[in-house]
Formats: structure tokens, C-alpha cells, sequence
């Protein structure tokens, strides 16, 4: 099943239940479907673009939720937290930190990494780890890992 088709499932089932926050993010996704088919590309959505789509989402919501903090609005910082754990629902489970650096020191000797090829190793791992790790957490271990 494609990922327009269990929101729309899962919409159709938020509404049903009159579960306003749900249903509010799950038109959030849908909306980003929408747009990908309006932008021209001849071709369905696949798996990479749904990770894109949804990868965009949750960093959207979780810069909102530092900003929210920072000016001391936790009750928005709450709604933007309840709405990632809606989206985070349909990508993939999330890497722990000892399955990255795992994954990272396997990459690094097998590309016989220096620190120089941080770049390399960054883009290697974004690659084979996409939709199960966020970025920034790779990015630490990465630079913990080559120095």
C-alpha cells in the first residue's frame, strides 16, 4: 500500500472519530502528496520521494518546536510534538545511536575513511541509511568517529 493511500485510509478514520489533531496532520502529508503530483513530475511517487516527503515534514516540525520553546510557548511546542509522533508513524524505525555508529565504523573501514573524507562517508551514509536516521545525528557520530 502506498503511502497516499494509508493516509487517506488513516484520514478517512481520523475524521470518522472526529480526532481534530490527527486529522489536521494527516491532511499536512496529504497536502505534500498533492503537491508532488502537481509539480510536474511525470512519474508515481516512490518510496525515496515518501521518505523525502515525510523526512521534510518531521524537520519542519521539530525546528517549530525549538522556536516554540525558545519563546517559551510549550503549549505549541506540545502540539508540534504530538503532530511528529503522528507523522513519525509512517517512516521507518528510527536507528539508535549504537546501530549508527555501528553502521558508520562499518562504512568508514570499508572505505578506509580519514577525515578528510568526511564529505564522502556523510553522503554514503544519508544514502544507505535514508528514512532511519536524522541527519544530524550522523553527522555528530561521524565527526566523533574520524577524529
Amino acid at each position: 500500500m502506498t503511502l497516499e493511500e494509508t493516509v487517506n485510509q488513516q484520514l478517512n478514520a481520523a475524521m470518522k472519530a472526529q480526532d481534530k489533531l490527527r486529522t489536521e496532520t494527516l491532511r499536512s502529508i496529504r497536502s505534500g502528496i498533492i503537491e508532488f503530483k502537481k509539480s510536474g513530475v511525470s512519474r508515481e511517487m516512490n518510496s525515496e520521494d515518501e521518505l523525502k516527503l515525510l523526512n521534510k515534514l518531521v524537520k519542519s516540525r521539530k525546528e517549530s518546536i525549538e522556536l516554540y520553546k525558545a519563546a517559551n510557548r510549550n503549549d505549541m511546542a506540545e502540539q508540534e510534538q504530538k503532530e511528529l509522533d503522528i507523522i513519525m508513524e509512517f517512516l521507518p524505525k528510527q536507528m539508535t545511536y549504537d546501530e549508527i555508529k555501528a553502521e558508520l565504523k562499518k562504512m568508514i573501514d570499508e572505505q578506509n575513511a580519514t577525515q578528510k573524507d568526511f564529505g564522502k562517508i556523510m553522503q554514503l551514509a544519508m544514502k544507505t541509511l535514508a528514512g532511519k536516521v536524522d541527519g544530524s545525528k550522523v553527522q555528530v557520530i561521524l565527526k566523533e568517529l574520524l577524529s
